[in-house]
């Protein structure tokens, strides 16, 4: 993962996916920092990133259930894995410019730092079976990250290594309606949002109800366009039973509950949810004191190399 901003929703799911592998099917987790995509992508200082890795997106995955045992799950920083570092450079020579050109659609102004970054993060999907031996990788990804992967899979077959597998989670709409995003805050609700703020953002979010009350009740609503229930189905399925969000789905589209009451649901449980992991926070900041003090050696920003 690239830190880049505040942890919403929307990242919560795949750590859900995560966490479900690790528990029910007995993986190995592995979870590069891209600190250096992080430097040459967005211009993020490598301390900064470091920073915000471990205390925005970390502390949220130990809440959120994954175990961070050494043996069950490893936590790098790109710029510091030297077993990444050298398969990098090894997977360089397996491939042009133009192959990565008509990848990723670079210009003949991208910095060489912002081209190599695909490469490194090639090397992060294989390099553990540098380290355990030939093993399918699989790695969970949205539909916009097939590129990395089909270069990888590519490149591996050159390498005589095994092609990684993925799957391709679906996008959280965003509040508004758009897609979920950290720069545009409008449109996340993020695990830090402090309670009003989670109730207000709930209250403005896009539904799929008529214009009117009058309207909802005489022709139904649309439950495959509304963001609370979107937000019902992928996070509070757990809490409020699959039979039940079969109710409100039916009641909906028959236009028996109105709007109001969905998303006074939501915003109670979604409130509940997120002081559960803010509780939940403080006990992994206690248990994590080794890797909320890795940002402190971080190495020197590449100008200083």
């Amino acid at each position: 993962m690239m830190p880049s901003g505040r942890m919403h929703l929307g990242h919560k799911t795949v750590v859900d996916q995560l966490v479900w592998y690790q528990r029910e099917l007995g993986v190995k987790v592995y979870i590069p920092i891209a600190d250096l995509e992080a430097y040459h992508a967005r211009g993020m200082d490598l301390e900064e990133a470091h920073d915000l890795a471990v205390r925005e997106y970390i502390l949220n995955y130990a809440a959120l259930g994954l175990d961070l045992d050494p043996e069950r799950c490893e936590v790098y920083l790109q710029s510091e894995r030297k077993t990444v570092q050298r398969m990098a450079l090894l997977l360089a020579g397996r491939l042009t410019w133009n192959a990565i050109k008509n990848t990723y659609g670079f210009s003949g102004d991208t910095s060489m730092g912002h081209a190599f970054a695909p490469i490194v993060q090639a090397a992060d999907i294989l390099h553990p079976q540098e380290l355990e031996g030939p093993h399918r990788v699989l790695v969970p990804v949205g539909v916009d990250q097939d590129p990395h992967l089909r270069l990888t899979r590519d490149v591996a077959e050159k390498e005589g290594l095994v092609k990684p597998a993925s799957t391709y989670h679906r996008f959280m709409t965003g509040l508004t309606g758009g897609k979920m995003s950290s720069s545009k805050p409008k449109t996340a609700i993020f695990l830090t949002d402090p309670p009003e703020e989670v109730e207000r953002k709930v209250w403005s979010a896009k539904t799929g109800g008529g214009a009117t009350l009058e309207e909802h009740r005489e022709k139904g609503g649309n439950p495959d366009e509304c963001v609370v229930y979107e937000l019902m189905v992928y996070h509070l399925a757990d809490r409020l039973g699959e039979g039940e969000l079969r109710k409100l789905r039916e009641k909906c589209r028959e236009g028996e509950v109105a709007c109001g009451e969905c998303k006074e649901l939501v915003a109670r449980e979604l409130k509940a949810l997120l002081r559960e992991l803010q509780e939940a926070r403080e006990r992994a900041r206690e248990e994590l004191p080794d890797l909320l003090s890795q940002h402190e050696d971080a190495p020197p920003a590449p100008e200083d190399w």
